[in-house]
């Protein structure tokens, strides 16, 4: 204990000295290779593997201590199946603990380590940190891990429907920064899959992609990666997967090995485009991913050959080295690049192994995908036909691969050569191999879970209007839930647990939106609405109604509904086959009804059929409590859906292609490319005017286009199409030359010379979109002449931009909705208290009491008649009091106050 106590209280002395000083005090190894030349077989072939282990004892007596302390296993993958975490509200906490339970066991081992239990002898070891792994992709149940604690953030799929690198970034950095206040060193993700042809379904990755196009799927997985290794301060290692990309397969990798009908080729234009983004083209060291995530995925055609499939990809040498030595992963690989298994012990890979009657080994697995060309091997919950469970199966994979090291040379070189990337990747993290460097600070835990903002801000511009275009809305839904109608939701609710022994969660619980529009839009806030209007069922009350099973109160809420809102959070139990069967069969409780949808998940499950019988149709992608908040604020017509899906959605004839296409009403602009103007940061001086250039024969012109726009209104895909052309006008003219480049950032250059006299004219075309601003030049023989802008007016009507909704003037009086608020009651009550009051005394002093009473009962009913007829918006009338506001108002019950004492005044005849 006394050494224990010295190695401490040096470590925490060097934290204070200055960073000069530290350097020579406790210099990290020099080099990495002496550290693995000290290392026994046996410490060197645990560094390979990445294991997993069942709850949270690390104490002596537990599996993970032994797997750590005595096979010196290198890394920990934490999983909530296997009950690593405890309910809220000590899920991060216990993270916390955790984490820095085993880091502290495996520095202990090193200062202590454990005797020979046959020899005794006691052989010293060299301290590596662990890598410490979790998939935290977002989204909650069932792609998160920790379900609680963290800020609860979108799916890929939303930050794809935001079209918005930088937000994409900023969740980057919210995740690193939470995960490596854990603990946690090794994140599993993102994932960089292209959803190309999306199932509608189901079975795909649906919302745990960024997209379908592969240049945008790049662009945000690159941002994403940025904002990890920034928001984690370098302390994570990012593996990107699904590698070579799984977009295309039409089940989850985890359920059955998928083949895909593809050649290399084919899939260096889209399934690798992405991972080419964030390796060998990646555009900084921070968007640059440490490993990639091999999955087990074939491929039918791979070399040409329609006939030949691969074996999956995690477990096939050639393929993988095949796709490795790609220019763009070979200089990545160069430098240090992991290669990771996919989990090996997934019901997909053992299916695989023992398709032949074959008896699963976890053993030939394991070396399998070692000699593939993995270096780090994420075992899982793998377990061998012939030994009972994950532990010992574990083991035996760990001893067969320190047998295999020493029995044979080239295995060993081989081993030697993955562990010392493993080791380069720890020494990355840390530099200094000691607990106070790997153990994060608890003080780092008082920020997590703050950035509910950002998760927000996400859900508002990802949200999306699927069918009727914006434009047609207002038509089908002039106006939101009004305060005299009902509401009944019926809402797709997924039970799951953060353990084994936790209470059940619901995914959204079944009265979610009708607890955020009371919130929003009920008695307390706008009063919109109120409890007493809004009934909440869930999607397995609604297959009780369909099987006739009598549920209680349903049928006769959605029949007295004037809207009916149902919500979907995937396809994984044919949700959308009950809606459909729902509509079909009882037309009777939908019809009259304004029916409106909200996908939670992926936004193509529906066809154009189903779509058709929807009021309207969102698309929100993620079931965070932000996004259910934004639905209830498009369901009352807050807010207007400003996203665009980045996937395919065969219903409402959308496709990608199209999508990201140049917008054909779009007229093109051209510029010189000039050398940009130095930026003056001295105020004092006045920087001098830009002059004009000009130009003669024989002189180059290099010209620009401005940012060419998709059909949605951004950047047109990396690699997009342009042709230049110049063109001679007048007798004998025509076109002198045409270059065709391609985008960058949505911006195309090209240069021409300038060798013939006449005028010249520089256009450029990028189809669909063939029309752009012209770049005229009068070269004559003698004489520089500059260059002129010609606009051209486009002869294809353009679609007009819809202007954006005006924002109805709040009211201290009147609702948005047109509805009387508290303060126009009460004035109208003064107003109809001083009318009766002069009615009665006008009636004292000109006839008889008698009289006066009747006039004073008279005004009395005609005003709170009138008002009553404006607070129910009786036959529509709240329209016309939203545009008159307070005044007209007053302006009514005067109105019936003249009517009623009318009548007062008749009664009091008789």
């Amino acid at each position: 204990m006394k050494l224990r106590k010295i190695i401490l209280i040096i470590l925490l002395i060097s934290l204070f000295l200055p960073a000069s000083t530290r350097a020579q005090t406790l210099e990290p190894p020099a080099d990495v290779k002496a550290l693995l030349d000290s290392m026994s077989p046996e410490e060197r072939v645990g560094q390979l593997f990445l294991v997993t282990f069942t709850g949270v004892d690390t104490s002596e007596t537990s599996q993970i201590y032994d797997l750590i302390v005595n096979y010196h296993v290198g890394g920990v993958a934490l999983r909530s199946a296997n009950d690593n975490f405890t309910a809220a509200p000590e899920t991060v906490p216990q993270a916390y603990d955790l984490i820095s339970a085993l880091q502290t066991l495996n520095w202990d081992s090193s200062l202590y380590p454990p005797a020979d239990p046959v020899t005794g002898a006691i052989a010293p070891r060299e301290y590596v940190p662990l890598l410490i792994g979790v998939a935290q992709e977002g989204n909650g149940a069932p792609t998160d891990e920790i379900l609680s604690g963290l800020t609860p953030l979108p799916s890929e799929l939303a930050l794809g429907a935001t079209w918005n690198s930088e937000l994409a970034q900023k969740v980057g950095e919210v995740r690193g920064r939470e995960l490596a206040a854990l603990g946690f060193n090794l994140y599993l993700g993102p994932s960089l899959d292209v959803l190309e042809s999306p199932n509608p379904a189901g079975g795909d990755l649906a919302s745990r992609v960024f997209g379908g196009d592969p240049y945008w799927v790049g662009e945000m997985g690159r941002a994403y990666v940025s904002g990890l290794h920034k928001g984690s301060e370098n302390g994570l290692l990012v593996i990107a997967k699904h590698f070579p990309g799984v977009g295309g397969a039409d089940r989850l990798p985890e359920v059955e090995v998928s083949t895909v009908r593809k050649s290399l080729e084919q899939l260096k234009q889209i399934e690798l485009a992405p991972f080419f983004s964030v390796t060998g083209n990646a555009a900084t060291p921070e968007a640059t991913v440490d490993g990639l995530l091999v999955s087990h995925i074939r491929y039918q055609g791979f070399q040409g050959n329609i006939r030949a499939t691969t074996k999956p990809i995690s477990f096939d040498p050639q393929a993988l080295a095949q796709i490795l030595e790609l220019p763009q992963f070979s200089t990545w690989r160069a430098n240090g690049g992991l290669i990771v298994s996919d989990d090996l012990g997934t019901n997909s890979v053992r299916d695989f192994y023992v398709q032949n009657g074959d008896k699963f080994s976890a053993r030939n697995v394991a070396r399998d995908a070692f000699l593939a060309g993995n270096d780090l091997l994420y075992l899982g919950n793998i377990v061998s036909d012939d030994v009972a469970d994950a532990y010992s199966t574990t083991k035996r994979v760990l001893e067969s691969f320190a047998q295999k090291y020493r029995e044979d040379p080239a295995f060993a070189q081989r081993v030697d050569a993955s562990v010392l990337r493993i080791l380069a990747m720890k020494h990355k993290l840390y530099g200094n191999f000691s607990i106070i460097s790997v153990k994060p600070v608890l003080a780092g835990l008082n920020n997590i879970g703050s950035a509910t903002d950002l998760a927000f801000e996400v859900a508002r511009n990802s949200a999306t209007l699927i069918s009727p275009n914006l434009q047609d809305l207002s038509t089908v839904l002039p106006n939101p839930p009004q305060a005299n109608e009902q509401i009944t939701f019926i809402t797709d609710t997924a039970v799951t647990r953060q353990c084994s022994a936790c209470s059940e969660m619901s995914s959204i619980p079944v009265d979610a939106l009708q607890k955020a529009s009371l919130q929003l839009y009920g008695p307390q806030s706008a009063n919109l609405t109120s409890d007493f209007r809004l009934k909440s069922y869930s999607l397995q009350n609604l297959q009780s109604l369909l099987d006739k099973l009598d549920p209680p109160f349903i049928e006769k809420d959605i029949s007295e509904s004037s809207w009916l809102v149902i919500s979907i959070t995937d396809a994984s139990q044919n949700q959308p086959a009950l809606i459909r069967r729902f509509i079909a069969e009882r037309a009777d409780l939908v019809r009259n009804k304004k029916v409106i949808v909200f996908s939670f998940d992926a936004p193509y499950y529906f066809d154009a059929t189903d779509i058709s019988k929807f009021t309207a149709y969102y698309a929100l992608y993620s079931k965070q409590p932000q996004f259910v908040e934004v639905a209830a604020r498009l369901l009352f017509q807050e807010l207007t859906p400003v996203g665009a899906s980045p996937v395919s959605i065969a219903g409402i004839r959308y496709d990608m292609i199209t999508a990201t296409a140049p917008n054909p009403n779009q007229i093109i602009p051209l510029f010189l490319d000039l050398e940009p103007v130095p930026v003056v940061t001295d105020g004092t001086v006045t920087p001098e005017a830009t002059q004009i250039p000009l130009f003669q024969i024989g002189d180059t012109i290099a010209i620009r286009t401005g940012v060419i726009k998709d059909n949605n209104g951004h950047p047109v895909p990396d690699g997009t199409v342009v042709r230049f052309s110049t063109i001679l006008t007048g007798e004998g003219g025509g076109i002198l030359q045409q270059t065709d480049v391609t985008t960058t950032q949505g911006i195309a250059r090209s240069s021409f010379g300038l060798d013939k006299p006449g005028l010249l004219e520089i256009e450029a075309a990028s189809e669909p979109a063939n029309i752009s601003t012209v770049l005229q030049l009068d070269v004559s023989q003698s004489g520089a002449v500059a260059v002129t802008v010609i606009v051209p007016e486009l002869t294809a009507p353009v679609e007009a931009t819809p202007e954006p909704e005006a924002v109805k003037e709040v009211s201290e009086y009147i609702s948005q909705a047109g509805y009387p608020r508290f303060a126009s009651w009460f004035l109208t009550m003064l107003f109809l208290a001083f009318s009766v009051w002069v009615a009665y005394s006008a009636g004292i002093r000109l006839a008889d009491p008698r009289s006066a009473l009747r006039w004073a009962l008279g005004v009395t009913l005609g005003g709170l008649l009138a008002y009553n007829y404006l607070a129910f918006g009786l036959f529509g009338i709240f329209n016309w009091l939203s545009a008159t506001g307070f005044s007209g108002l007053m302006t009514f019950v005067f109105l019936g106050e003249a009517i009623g004492f009318a009548a007062g005044w008749v009664w009091s005849k008789f």
